[in-house]
């Protein structure tokens, strides 16, 4: 039996029925018990091995590959800010967290997943997917009637229906409650990716998912230094299976490395809301540029998600996509830039653009010249000058 969540770390905020709101939660969570004396931030604890003579509980403190302190402050702080009534489980990456979710699909069974998503999602499941026999289906997340309809074809025991919304790097938008709603009924399980969205946006256990996985690395961290990953779930049996997968795979996390991350989280709330402030701006000055082809962002009016995203989500967040003509202007923008950084990842602080398609494992219908920006929290004017002044110069090249 998996313990539910611990008080040795969250102070006076012990369980999830506080009354606290999200932007409290990520600033006291996860904190030392308050005394006399007692530190404010949780220590960096460094054991990989812990006192005991007893029968060996793996979810008890026995060894730094099944559970360590190290750890517990930032899973419980997360399974906080996510709802979740068991202690969230952090891995040494997303894609390691990914993986555990995917070994919940059985043999000879069958993966729904969304045709746009985290392309190491996309290129892990279908590698899992011919190793272990099972199926691996593709469906438009944002086409409600195509996904139940691939529900309904799929035998429900043997079945996992994956929902990432806004979808990378598309930004499609999912009608999440009723995908959960539709595979609850017909006994299908669902995970949820909410790396995008963040759990200020949105809480897909709340709606009856099974599983929620993140890359910590992006806005949960929120500072690119770390690379780690989550899982989070309020199942015991699914729980046991995902801490299984951790310990067994040595999909682990180093102590220093989550500790950063409990310190990024802190800011998650005013990262998130200049980085929203700022991707709203930049989306809309896009979507009136006479040298760009179409821009996707859920907060847009004129957007096919915009609708969906305000009735579901607590915010827009901060990722942007645009396209250009070309790869080659795509790519000549990428370069032209001198405020953004040109590089991969997303959810830190700095503002960051990517031409999606230089990943070659990217699908084909994602265009050619799209570039993904993460707008980050520097001054929205400044980012702007150097975005427009880089798509002019490769539009005139």
């Amino acid at each position: 039996m998996h313990r539910r969540l611990r008080t040795t770390y969250i102070g006076q905020m012990t369980t999830r029925d506080s009354s606290h709101a999200p932007e409290t939660v990520v600033v006291e969570a996860g904190r030392p018990q308050r005394s006399n004396g007692s530190s404010v931030n949780p220590p960096i604890e460094l054991s990989s091995t812990f006192v005991g003579s007893g029968e060996i509980d793996h979810s008890d403190y026995v060894y730094g590959r099944f559970s360590t302190p190290a750890w517990t402050p930032f899973e419980e702080a997360l399974a906080e800010l996510e709802h979740a009534e068991l202690p969230g489980l952090v891995f040494g990456s997303g894609l390691a967290a990914i993986a555990a979710a995917l070994s919940l699909v059985p043999r000879e069974g069958t993966l729904i997943m969304p045709r746009h998503c985290y392309q190491g999602s996309l290129e892990s499941a279908a590698e899992v997917a011919e190793r272990n026999g099972f199926t691996l289906t593709t469906v438009d997340i944002a086409d409600t009637e195509a996904v139940v309809s691939a529900l309904d074809d799929v035998a429900a025991a043997s079945a996992v229906l994956w929902i990432e919304s806004p979808t990378n790097p598309m930004l499609e938008v999912a009608d999440t409650p009723a995908l959960i709603s539709a595979a609850r009924e017909r006994g299908i399980l669902t995970v949820v990716d909410n790396t995008f969205a963040t759990p200020l946006l949105q809480t897909p256990l709340d709606l009856g998912a099974d599983v929620v996985v993140h890359s910590v690395t992006k806005y949960l961290a929120g500072h690119s230094d770390v690379v780690l990953g989550a899982a989070l779930t309020s199942r015991e049996d699914l729980h046991k299976r995902l801490h299984s997968e951790r310990s067994l795979r040595g999909a682990i996390a180093g102590p220093f490395e989550v500790w950063l991350a409990l310190r990024g989280l802190r800011t998650l709330s005013v990262r998130m809301e200049r980085a929203q402030a700022n991707a709203a701006l930049i989306a809309e000055r896009l979507s009136t540029h006479s040298n760009v082809v179409e821009t996707r962002y859920p907060g847009l009016p004129t957007d096919p998600g915009h609708k969906r995203a305000a009735a579901q989500l607590s915010g827009f967040g901060a990722v942007v996509a645009f396209c250009t003509e070309t790869a080659e202007q795509a790519t000549a923008v990428a370069e032209a830039v001198r405020v953004w950084t040109p590089a991969t990842s997303l959810g830190g602080v700095e503002s960051l653009i990517e031409r999606r398609r230089r990943n070659t494992s990217e699908p084909e219908s994602v265009p050619d010249g799209l570039l993904r920006l993460s707008v980050g929290i520097e001054h929205a004017e400044d980012l702007w000058a150097d975005l427009d002044a880089a798509i002019k110069a490769a539009h005139s090249a």
